[in-house]
């Protein structure tokens, strides 16, 4: 009976319930969400499921990728997070060669590849969490004790975001150095590193707002956006109102009129704004809890691996978790006024097909890590049972 209940325990660890159900949450409110707020926009051109279809197109990708990397043993990844940091600064520049570029919305982010355009910087997010996570198992008595295992790894990080910045995408290069920034604070870099390491960060992002008009426009609106109602407060005036109509329960799916007529990207970086319209507060409580159950999982799991003594899964998860969290509310931020407009997608609800493809790809890996946990513990249970 032993071994019976061993086996059993052993195959429930082997999938995390908790994080699947919150991610399965997610991507299924994200394709009603999508369909909500683009059928006007697709109506337009002659299809009303254009996006929807896209969408689902790309969640289908996104969930054959999680399966092959939830495959693929995290050794491998680690073998070659170093390299793959290296793809990704290739594909960073190829946005910068005539005729691969493509530009949008006065933004040069995407690579054009056949049918489809790949975003660069998407992809770059994981591949620095595997970076980092690589380089903090390999130096830790570097980053824990001198400056230069402190900055050596953010050079090269900042060689990535100096390629962002130039598409520009400033959002997507505050992620990538939060993120980085508390994996190393969570490998042990001391305090005061850390400490004046932000500060210089901060100031150079202030610099970066204030030599550049559009950026600093987006600041100054963000701070009273009623002054500025409609030029470039304008998004950020609809969005608090589309909150404000949605009040404690919503006017229900489907309902919503500020992502008809008056709210711009209403399906991909202010989704959040029309779930607090046609869901209220309520819904928007429930979208904040499923992400903290996501980041919740994402560090429990690398607790378990950290103790297994599997350091770089351990950090790839603190990584993951941190970049989806903070992703999330910096987004949920920027919709509420609590933060300056800046162009990131909600994860797992936005359309986007780069940003839904990488962040099934970081679910597979989490689950990988879990799953890996687990055949540790069943292992551990098994020579407990044979010496008895």
């Amino acid at each position: 009976m032993a071994r019976i209940r061993g086996a059993v325990e052993a195959a429930r660890l082997k999938q995390d319930a908790v994080l699947l159900l919150a991610v399965g949450l997610l991507l299924g409110f994200g394709v009603v969400m999508v369909a909500s707020a683009s059928l006007h926009l697709g109506a337009r051109s002659g299809d009303a499921l254009r996006y929807v279809d896209r969408h689902l197109v790309a969640l289908a990708l996104g969930v054959i990728g999680a399966v092959l990397v939830y495959s693929t043993p995290t050794r491998w990844w680690e073998k070659g997070s170093t390299w793959l940091y290296f793809v990704g600064l290739g594909l960073l520049l190829l946005v910068f060669v005539p005729g691969l570029g493509r530009e949008a919305n006065g933004a040069m982010r995407w690579v054009a590849a056949g049918p489809v355009s790949l975003q660069t910087s998407e992809f770059m997010k994981l591949f620095i969490v595997l970076y980092m996570a690589g380089y903090v198992v390999r130096r830790q008595v570097e980053v824990a004790h001198t400056v230069w295992g402190f900055i050596k790894p953010l050079i090269l990080l900042l060689a990535a975001c100096a390629l962002i910045m130039l598409q520009p995408d400033f959002g997507t290069t505050a992620v990538l150095l939060a993120t980085a920034f508390g994996m190393l604070f969570l490998a042990g870099a001391p305090l005061w590193q850390f400490g004046l390491l932000i500060t210089l960060a901060a100031g150079a992002l202030t610099a970066l707002i204030y030599v550049s008009p559009y950026r600093l426009a987006r600041v100054t609106s963000f701070l009273n956006p009623w002054e500025q109602a409609q030029d470039a407060g304008y998004q950020l005036s609809q969005a608090l109102i589309a909150f404000g109509r949605g009040a404690r329960t919503g006017v229900g799916l489907g309902n919503g009129i500020q992502k008809q007529f008056y709210l711009p990207e209403a399906h991909t970086d202010f989704v959040m704004a029309v779930i607090g319209e046609e869901f209220g507060l309520l819904g928007t409580l429930l979208v904040v809890a499923l992400f903290s159950l996501i980041v919740w999982r994402a560090f429990a799991i690398g607790v378990r691996a950290e103790k297994r003594d599997d350091r770089f899964s351990a950090h790839v998860a603190y990584g993951l978790g941190l970049w989806v969290g903070m992703q999330a509310y910096i987004n949920i931020g920027v919709n509420m006024g609590l933060l300056p407009t800046k162009g990131l997608t909600l994860p797992f609800i936005s359309y986007g097909s780069n940003s839904l493809i990488v962040c099934c790809l970081a679910v597979g890996m989490l689950m990988r890590i879990h799953h890996e946990n687990g055949q540790t513990d069943a292992s551990a249970r098994e020579g407990a049972w044979q010496r008895a």
